[in-house]
């Protein structure tokens, strides 16, 4: 059971509503336009080299993902690919702008019950603009207290957020799909987390290692908080 929680931060992304199928999706599309030039799996690699790289850059977020398939599409086929594929690699980024926002089953229900018991709040990477619409269309938005879309999710960043909603960190639990993300650097600080996985993950927020830690719990859903809260 978990113990003298006040704030409770929700990642965003496929925690709350779906994204990475989408991205794969868009990942999909990329490769079918660019297979004059490459196999599918040598394309997938160079686009995620690009979007690593890029990262300094662009951050994270679909408009990046849009200038890293560019850059890809011109570096693998030395500057010839066509404007016509061009565009589709624009209408691409357009279309996962316009996707649907599907929520995570359970995931309204188990924000109700938390609703007025804690102050809620969004942790999350992205695009501002982007971030803001998906909330706005889930109709979530009335659940939290503060939204903070971060650049990063590292440690720094968490210490940075519980300064600003005026917090210690054995009073925090943040809630997410990415051991990476939401979960190490959140143990770190001395808060705790729940990981709450989906069922497919980008390469850049997985780890290879098993998490051991007091603070640190594994569900297979939203729900299952309720329980861990004692609530």
């Amino acid at each position: 059971m978990i113990e003298n929680i006040q704030v409770i931060a929700f990642d965003a992304d496929d925690t709350l509503f779906i994204n990475e199928p989408y991205f794969d999706e868009a990942e999909e599309k990329f490769c079918a336009l660019m297979s004059d030039y490459l196999s599918k799996q040598s394309l997938a690699q160079a686009l995620f080299k690009t979007q690593i790289d890029n990262l300094q850059l662009y951050g994270y977020g679909i408009k990046g993902y849009v200038l890293s398939m560019v850059q890809t599409a011109y570096e693998v086929s030395n500057h010839t690919v066509s404007t016509k594929v061009m565009e589709k690699i624009i209408e691409i980024g357009k279309d996962l702008l316009a996707k649907p926002v599907v929520l995570l089953d359970g995931i309204e229900e188990t924000l109700q019950q938390l609703h007025g018991k804690y102050k809620l709040v969004v942790a999350t990477k992205g695009d501002l603009k982007d971030q803001h619409r998906k909330l706005h269309l889930s109709g979530l938005g009335a659940y939290f207290h503060h939204i903070e879309v971060m650049v990063e999710k590292e440690e720094l960043d968490y210490e940075k957020l519980l300064k600003r909603l005026e917090i210690e960190p054995e009073n925090f639990l943040m809630i997410g799909n990415s051991l990476k993300s939401d979960v190490l650097p959140v143990l770190n600080i001395g808060a705790t987390a729940v990981h709450v996985p989906f069922h497919t993950t980008w390469a850049h927020e997985r780890i290879d290692h098993e998490i051991v830690h007091n603070h640190f719990y594994a569900v297979e859903k939203a729900s299952e908080l309720i329980d861990l809260l004692n609530l």
